[in-house]
């Protein structure tokens, strides 16, 4: 099985995708909070994970991520399997990464990226962190890009694209989740 590097994204409709969840100190606040995924996007997303070996994320969704999931407990399963899971992290300005089973890249991240890939036995995941699909989407190195689009247009904030990249993609799949939220996901074409 050949292993595929998928950012799993939320979106707003004009391409937002910074700070979703209003952790960050954006000023963006909880822009998807007003709105449920229901039931279906909750089991979608928990087989997302289940379903992968390994995330990479950057210094922000890290942060994010180790502050609060050590200390979930489930019944589902979602904190148990995202605290086991190896995590390999982005970051200038970390010195460790104390969180269970991190993993601090090390130079070059299109280099850690395609070696990560290489390696996995099993689908990686990116959660959140713009700046690595920024860097890693000019490469080629997204291979699908999971898309939770929310229904609200933010007008600022960092986007899915670094400027001046075009790619072409096929959407493979769209389904309609909760209040709006739709899942597009697409394939490099």
């Amino acid at each position: 099985m050949t292993s595929k590097i998928i950012a799993t994204q939320y979106i707003s409709v004009d391409g937002v995708i910074q700070d979703p969840v209003g952790m960050e100190g954006s000023g963006l606040g909880d822009w998807t909070g007003p709105f449920s995924r229901g039931p279906k996007g909750d089991r979608f997303k928990h087989q997302e994970l289940m379903n992968a070996e390994a995330l990479i994320l950057g210094r922000a969704t890290y942060d994010g991520f180790a502050a609060v999931w050590p200390t979930v407990n489930d019944p589902e399963g979602f904190a148990e399997r995202i605290n086991a899971m190896p995590k390999f992290v982005a970051s200038r300005t970390l010195k460790t990464a104390d969180w269970n089973n991190s993993t601090l890249i090390a130079g070059n991240l299109v280099d850690a990226a395609t070696s990560i890939r290489a390696q996995a036995r099993g689908d990686v995941l990116i959660y959140g962190s713009a700046s690595i699909i920024h860097q890693l989407a000019p490469h080629g190195l997204i291979d699908e890009y999971r898309l939770m689009v929310y229904p609200t247009v933010l007008g600022r904030g960092i986007r899915l694209f670094p400027e001046n990249h075009a790619q072409g993609l096929a959407l493979v799949e769209n389904e309609q989740f909760g209040d709006g939220i739709t899942l597009l996901r697409y394939v490099k074409a």
